[in-house]
């Protein structure tokens, strides 16, 4: 499954007809979203244990299981132009 399609404390964003980071990710550059992805690991991975009821672990988890999508799609295209 992929991070599209899966949320971590809710369904508050997959319920929408579309989320934010496919929102972003249309008018962000490439560098720029990939750098909130970053951001929002450190972000996420720093919270752990400090604040209630949130799984902090799962999401920097899940933002890094972007970040991973991403960067697989980057070397896709880019050896697609290598052929």
């Amino acid at each position: 499954m992929s991070s599209a399609h899966k949320q971590i404390g809710g369904t508050h964003y997959v319920d929408m007809a579309i989320q934010p980071w496919d929102v972003m990710q249309a008018l962000l550059s490439e560098e720029e979203f990939i750098g909130f992805i970053k951001g929002n690991i450190i972000k996420y991975s720093m919270r752990v244990g400090r604040k209630d009821g949130s799984d902090d672990a799962a999401k920097a988890l899940h933002y890094m299981e972007k970040l991973k999508e991403l960067l697989s799609e980057q070397e896709e295209i880019e050896g697609f132009w290598e052929e």
